[in-house]
């Protein structure tokens, strides 16, 4: 059983731990991060056109105002009726339900919708491409709510997992799990033990389901966000609560399911994800001129060609330079930058470095 897909890209992040490199007019999702030399904004509409059934009249997105102008120049062949422009970020609940809105009102209650951030690498297309023709089936044979999980090779503490309750049957060949519960970023020793059971999923926050399916389960789980914005529409954010879609409903809802799967993924949340996936047998990952005696498990990266860094002893560092900043940070605390983000941002003359 298969039915064409309605995909959203969700593409108003900031994408805030990859700064210098992102910044307010340039978040993460415009930037080519992955080596493929398009943009991780590009490369998500390229992987998900093949499962819109009349491709760019079937593609969405959804943005925020600030945006929207790149948006449309990075995705030309995105029809103008099927980007939505949040006047403010409210975090991705909002944006999900006001999508779904908008989608069950122009195609009716039954249609099948995927949500898809903008800033994720995924290493085989066509494991991806079954993976999500099984939700799909999932999603039309049943009530479901299917978030994908995505089966975890290390005890990675930057990520949500989800443990897989009681199994529900075989969807494209692949074992599907009602949602037991959902963790956020546990510490390494739990993590490791979410690995050794067997049970768990990261959580890749992509989900699919039939658009009346979820406006109902929002109705009864978060009517703060369904009834303002069904009223209202886009004039309700002022009013929203800023909340995850996992908050706001995967961890209240019944009908939760979870379809655990191999295609490669790395939600690229900071500068170590470029080292996971383009090190190989480098000492270090760089985009950058780079000379250096005695450096390794370094990541470098400079957006001006003709500079050049040069380093000495350095281990587990990484090293940005644009235009007007310069980042030097230890691997394992680069989930600070955030923190420095706010300590700029308080100080005026600071503030265009952001």
């Amino acid at each position: 059983m298969y039915r064409s897909l309605i995909p959203v890209i969700l593409a108003g992040g900031k994408g805030e731990r990859f700064w210098p490199l992102s910044r307010s007019y340039r978040p993460k999702q415009f930037l080519s991060l992955d080596g493929s030399g398009k943009t991780l904004l590009q490369s998500t509409a390229e992987r998900l056109l093949p499962l819109a059934e009349e491709g760019w009249a079937r593609l969405w997105a959804v943005t925020s105002a600030p945006l929207a102008e790149g948006v449309r120049g990075q995705l030309q062949g995105l029809y103008w009726d099927n980007l939505l422009v949040e006047p403010e970020g409210r975090d991705t609940a909002p944006a999900v339900a006001w999508a779904a809105l908008e989608i069950a009102r122009r195609y009716g209650e039954d249609a099948v919708v995927g949500f898809f951030p903008a800033d994720h690498w995924i290493g085989d297309q066509v494991a991806f491409e079954k993976t999500i023709r099984a939700a799909i089936s999932l999603a039309i044979a049943t009530d479901a709510i299917v978030t994908l999980g995505v089966r975890p090779t290390y005890p990675a503490t930057g990520y949500g997992y989800i443990e897989q309750g009681q199994p529900v049957g075989i969807f494209g060949r692949l074992l599907t799990y009602r949602v037991s519960r959902f963790t956020e970023k546990p510490d390494w020793w739990t993590a490791q033990s979410f690995l050794s059971s067997g049970r768990y999923s990261w959580n890749s926050g992509m989900f699919i389901f039939r658009a009346g399916v979820f406006l109902r389960q929002l109705k009864k789980h978060a009517e703060e966000i369904f009834i303002p914005l069904k009223e209202k529409g886009p004039a309700a954010y002022p009013e929203l609560p800023k909340t995850s879609i996992d908050y706001a409903l995967m961890e209240k809802t019944e009908l939760g399911f979870v379809l655990p799967a191999e295609f490669g993924w790395d939600d690229l949340g900071d500068w170590n994800s470029l080292e996971r996936l383009l090190k190989g047998d480098k000492p270090n990952v760089e985009f950058a001129n780079h000379v250096g005696m005695d450096t390794y498990r370094t990541i470098l990266y400079d957006t001006d060609p003709e500079e050049v860094i040069v380093t000495i002893g350095l281990e587990d560092v990484v090293v940005v330079r644009d235009r007007n900043v310069t980042l030097i940070v230890k691997k394992h605390r680069t989930q600070e930058i955030k923190q420095v983000l706010k300590i700029l941002q308080d100080d005026p003359k600071y503030r265009p470095l952001l």
